[in-house]
């Protein structure tokens, strides 16, 4: 007979049963060490935060969007900022013509935040999102200058900043200044936030890049993790205790196809959060230890061919992530593969999740799955696994030698390429790719942004540049510049900039100044 294994390669057996001593030792929901979930009765109390992720074009399309989602349902949402604005490029560097408004929404300054949230009732969301990862000290200062000039305190509302740039080295490639400069920004961060912005969440690991770019689910999590360690490490050298700021931590995990690994991969990677606050931080606070998760369904899995089969495989995802227990999910619209999703795909996948919290009784138990012989037994093994990779990660320096090393991309890589082997061989079978292929595809209407966005915002980046106090600006970068030399947090200074209306380009070309720009020291 052959052997069955799960995406990650973890065996498994025909039939599990009540011999597994494991089976005693589940403890009860929302106690530690967490593998049956943080709070004791699941989603009876709240259900998961429902956090479409969305932006595109300007910061007034966005804002318009956003309203349709939120008059929808949604409950949270997720900014999603162009790769310009992602990179510390204003939309008229060189570097950012053609990519303006493609991929997410350009910010520019705080005068697009004001645009972007214009309108909205920002106290009533229960959780706003984005992607800023090597600008995550912008974004931070970006969202408490417009919420200042709004009338709102910065203080009152829920914002998780990603903010989470070490994986940017290893998965995405959005990263500016090098590793160890990135750290320290993120520190300076999350020590503010500990400090003036308790409700905000200051960084959210983010496995879900590592899982896109190739990752197994074992690596998705301990290489998160490690460089969760990363970040704690440097908030504590700010003079931070631990539970001054992880009760405050996300993570950002893939929900991905293989259900039943996944269900036992978040339920995993809680218990492995809980054993590493506990034993190499000896944290006091059951927060500290209670690992939150935000869960995205897997954007690689989707296809451009045979698109609405993504439904299926969205809605699999999902469930998986809403068995593990997750705080927080997107569900990917059907078309993303294609492009930017249409409104009414974007409303589709929204209604997915209200679907499972409103027509059936996932909500109804906490840790449905808890105490089925097989979850438990792929709970052990990934909780395992996973603490032996971060063992491994541990002797070979942590995360940042192995960014430096590149270790953590050749590790992502090798995975990525059997992979893809798998795929071209056919002995992965994804249908419609590779398997059950039709001749011919559905005729579906792709999503276009308006196409004179690029020169519009510009234009505006003009017109700002030519109306703001100039003089204002550069004395507010002359003194983030010496912040930045004289190994103060660039925090302050960052906020002061965005008030004067300094742009998001200019901010990380002061920064550049002090840090440099990174190249990578190795290929692979």
């Amino acid at each position: 007979m052959d052997q069955h294994t799960t995406d990650s390669g973890l065996p498994l057996e025909v039939v599990y049963g009540a011999d597994d001593p494991r089976a005693a030792e589940l403890g009860k929901p929302g106690t530690a060490p967490f593998t049956r979930g943080i709070t004791p009765d699941g989603y009876r109390s709240a259900p998961w935060i429902m956090g479409q992720y969305g932006g595109f074009g300007t910061a007034r399309e966005t804002n318009e969007r956003f309203k349709q989602l939120l008059a929808a349902g949604q409950t949270g949402f997720s900014v999603a900022l162009d790769l310009p604005t992602q990179m510390g490029l204003d939309s008229d560097h060189p570097l950012a013509a053609g990519e303006v408004g493609k991929v997410g929404v350009a910010i520019d300054s705080l005068a697009d935040m004001e645009v972007l949230i214009d309108g909205l009732d920002l106290a009533s969301v229960r959780q706003i999102r984005t992607t800023a990862n090597a600008i995550g000290h912008v974004w931070l200062a970006l969202v408490v200058c417009a919420c200042r000039k709004a009338g709102v305190d910065p203080a009152d509302i829920k914002i998780l900043i990603q903010n989470d740039v070490l994986k940017e080295y290893v998965a995405r490639g959005t990263y500016i200044h090098p590793p160890e400069a990135g750290l320290s920004i993120v520190a300076d961060v999350v020590a503010y936030a500990a400090q003036h912005l308790p409700e905000w969440t200051p960084v959210t690991l983010s496995g879900y890049h590592i899982r896109e770019a190739g990752a197994d689910a074992v690596d998705e999590v301990a290489f998160s993790i490690a460089n969760g360690i990363a970040y704690c490490d440097a908030a504590i050298t700010r003079g931070l205790r631990i539970d001054d700021f992880a009760p405050s931590l996300f993570t950002f995990l893939s929900a991905n196809l293989d259900l039943l690994e996944e269900v036992a991969k978040f339920r995993a990677a809680r218990r492995v959060w809980h054993d590493v606050m506990t034993e190499r931080y000896a944290a006091q606070d059951p927060a500290s230890k209670a690992y939150r998760i935000f869960a995205f369904t897997a954007g690689s899995r989707l296809t451009s061919q045979q698109p609405l089969n993504n439904l299926t495989r969205t809605a699999l995802e999902a469930l998986g992530a809403v068995l593990g227990g997750v705080q927080t999910l997107h569900v990917s619209a059907y078309d993303e593969a294609l492009g930017v999703p249409t409104a009414s795909a974007a409303l589709t996948a929204l209604r997915s999740q209200q679907i499972m919290l409103e027509e059936t009784s996932l909500t109804s138990v906490a840790d449905p799955l808890g105490g089925s012989y097989l979850i438990e037994e792929l709970t052990e093994q990934l909780t395992q696994r996973i603490h032996a990779r971060l063992e491994e990660i541990e002797e070979l320096g942590g995360a940042v030698a192995c960014i430096d090393s590149g270790w953590f991309q050749q590790e992502i890589s090798d995975r990525a390429y059997l992979r893809q082997r798998e795929l071209e061989s056919g002995t992965r079978k994804v249908i419609g790719v590779n398997h059950q292929v039709e001749e011919t595809e559905e005729d579906l209407r792709v999503f276009q942004p308006d196409p004179e966005g690029e020169r519009g915002q510009v234009a505006r980046l003009e017109q700002l540049r030519s109306t703001r106090d100039q003089e204002r600006v550069d004395a507010t970068l002359a003194r983030l510049e010496a912040d930045a030399r004289e190994g103060r947090s660039i925090v302050p200074g960052t906020i002061e900039a965005v008030e004067a209306y300094a742009t998001v380009g200019e901010i990380t070309a002061t920064l550049n100044e002090v840090f440099g720009r990174y190249t990578p020291r190795s290929a692979w």
